[in-house]
């Protein structure tokens, strides 16, 4: 079929936005049988997650860090939603990493054994107690956190077989069930005193939620600590790059007869008798569907619809900061030795959440060469979520502060690389004007900052019949889980329970 077909045809849904939450929405909905279109305004797929070429490099615009992705049935989403489509890549894997801390640099692995020996050295023998007393205490909430796949949740009354099937599993761990509905901190102060355990703690739930430990709801980290410290644990990494994840959600999505339509920018939500009936796109084409599914933040859906209720219930939604980055090409003579992905913290007494404090570097390419040309590396830095969008809303010259801003990330870099800067061979600075424009991502940001202690994400429903939203507005996280999660949750939630139920077999 033509696309300039779709125009004349009703279409089961349309979902709005290719990243990971919209692709895993459409792909899950196309593999219940509905006709199935995804309209995305960028000419590449995959929103943050996509990826990218210059030069001979390959790059990955957004996440780097994976694990549970490697073996089925895994807890995590997106390993969900690949098995429910018949689909996977091949992935690399590694358990080390390395540190820059205000303590020194080290490299630490992923598992619950070598990080006591870090423990050890750097603090002693009570912090290595305290670590063992959290991993005891943590136990139950992991098995808590697994109970109920988010595969199994649906809004609606068929949410009493989807989810009563696990109420027993439920039932087994409900003194963990009851501590993980909170902030994650109430459950660390029980055991942890010794400050750089602290510290560390708000550093994973900063990068789990975008907000220190105190804000981080205790089932994310409690799932993570489900996934990082079991037995023999490693941490993935997609070959071929982020894209490489994206390439596969597509595949799916079109295998069961769905459809994805780039550079197709949808500029509203058409209504009508408050109920979403299809979209209108920027070149004044109006496609209709029975279902509207929105994968744009919620404050850039808003802007689609005109509905003065759903307004005033989202419209405070607070919001993360946005990103900072650094895509690299390198010479890679003599690098072979280190970690693929090094964190930075500059000053622990400044707050996890201070902007440029926390730095990431990935080097993909050490696992991965086809991601760059021979005797060369791939590099991504960036500082995650706490660049604020004000600094680049009234600059008075965009490339001096590009520069400027881009710094920190240079130094970061060069606790790694000493000798990046003479290395270098291509240099590419994103900002949260760069989020804006190509992710078309409101003031650049990275997701919703509901915090823990403020109550629930809000659901996939609206108060518009017919209109879902999907992706990082509406589940906790602002990571591939999170948002693989909540397209999935709105397909089952329009989907017939039959099949849903079929679904959950399959891929359990």
């Amino acid at each position: 079929m033509r696309f300039e077909d779709w125009k004349c045809k009703m279409v089961d849904a349309i979902v709005i936005g290719s990243g990971i939450g919209g692709l895993s929405c459409a792909g899950i909905l196309a593999k219940y049988g509905y006709d199935v279109l995804v309209c995305e305004s960028h000419a590449i797929a995959g929103g943050a997650a996509h990826g990218f070429e210059r030069n001979g490099f390959k790059f990955d615009s957004g996440p780097s860090l994976y694990s549970g992705m490697s073996y089925s049935p895994s807890p995590n989403p997106l390993r969900q939603v690949l098995d429910a489509i018949d689909e996977d890549i091949e992935w690399l894997n590694y358990d080390t990493w390395g540190c820059c801390l205000p303590e020194g640099a080290f490299d630490t692995q992923v598992g619950a054994e070598q990080f006591c020996e870090v423990l050890q050295q750097l603090r002693g023998e009570n912090a290595v107690a305290e670590w063992k007393k959290l991993q005891q205490v943590m136990a139950p909430l992991a098995k808590a956190a697994i109970a109920l796949p988010p595969a199994a949740v649906r809004y609606d009354f068929g949410a009493l077989l989807s989810v009563g099937q696990y109420l027993p599993k439920m039932l087994q761990n409900a003194i963990g069930l009851s501590q993980i509905t909170g902030a994650f901190s109430p459950v660390m102060d029980k055991v942890v005193s010794d400050p750089f355990i602290r510290n560390w703690m708000d550093l994973l739930c900063f990068l789990l939620s975008g907000l220190p430990a105190d804000s981080t709801n205790a089932a994310e980290v409690a799932f993570m600590f489900a996934d990082w410290y079991r037995p023999n644990v490693q941490l993935d990494y997609p070959k071929g790059g982020s894209g490489a994840i994206v390439d596969a959600l597509v595949r799916g999505l079109k295998k069961f007869g769905g459809k994805i339509r780039l550079n197709a920018h949808v500029e509203k939500i058409l209504v009508e008798n408050q109920k979403a009936v299809g979209v209108k796109l920027r070149n004044g084409e109006e496609l209709r569907s029975r279902y509207v599914i929105s994968n744009a933040s919620i404050w850039d859906t808003l802007k689609l619809v005109n509905s003065s209720e759903f307004t005033q219930q989202r419209q405070d939604t607070p919001q993360c900061d946005s990103f900072m980055h650094l895509h690299l090409g390198i010479d890679g003579q003599s690098l072979d030795h280190l970690a693929c992905h090094h964190i930075v913290v500059n000053d622990w007494s400044l707050g996890i959440t201070a902007p440029q404090n926390v730095v990431l570097i990935s080097i993909p390419s050490l696992l991965d060469r086809a991601l760059a040309p021979p005797g060369k590396h791939a590099i991504h830095v960036y500082t995650p979520g706490n660049e604020p969008y004000e600094i680049w809303e009234k600059c008075d010259s965009y490339p001096e502060l590009k520069q400027q801003r881009s710094e920190v990330m240079w130094k970061a870099l060069e606790r790694v690389i000493p000798d990046i800067r003479s290395r270098t061979e291509l240099t590419l600075i994103g900002t949260p004007l760069t989020h804006e424009r190509f992710l078309r991502r409101h003031r650049g940001t990275y997701g919703a900052a509901i915090r823990a202690t403020d109550g629930l994400f809000p659901s996939a429903l609206t108060p518009i019949s017919g209109l879902l939203c999907c992706g990082d507005s509406t589940f906790p996280g602002i990571g591939l889980p999170a948002v693989a999660a909540s397209g999935m949750i709105a397909a089952n939630t329009i989907a017939p329970i039959r099949k849903h139920l079929d679904l959950l077999k399959q891929i359990q």
